[in-house]
């Protein structure tokens, strides 16, 4: 019986593995072609119509959509989510929160700018 159980447990990890490894992999390509997977069911295609640019620069540091970030705004507002992009004509950053409302914040209305998390940071040594 404790055999059986030792040979389960050691099939079982080495499935995970590969199922991790197989993800990993999909991700990768995700990369090289410039897909980005923003998993949230209350982001419509109408929201990311807005949004004209992917990729980049406010308040000296470089981003691009999927990067989680924390801005605090002139009012002192503190806002945690997902950037999905910029709007050049509106001169504003478009964020998914994570309690899942969409914020379009103007450029000059943030104090501070930081990147909690970039996209696909583990696959990009």
């Amino acid at each position: 019986m404790l055999i059986f159980l030792r040979d389960l447990t050691i099939f079982l990890f080495c499935m995970s593995l590969f199922g991790f490894v197989l993800v990993i992999i999909k991700e990768k390509i995700y990369m090289k072609k410039n897909i980005i997977i923003i998993e949230n069911k209350y982001l419509t295609k109408d929201d990311l119509e807005e949004v004209d640019i992917n990729e980049f620069v406010i308040k000296g540091k470089r981003v691009k959509s999927g990067d989680e970030v924390k801005v605090i705004t002139s009012r002192k507002e503190t806002i945690n989510g997902t950037l999905i992009g910029g709007n050049s004509a509106n001169r504003a950053i478009h964020m998914i929160t994570f309690d899942n409302k969409i914020k379009r914040l103007k450029v000059d209305a943030i104090s501070k700018f930081k990147i909690i998390s970039k996209y696909g940071k583990f696959l990009n040594y």
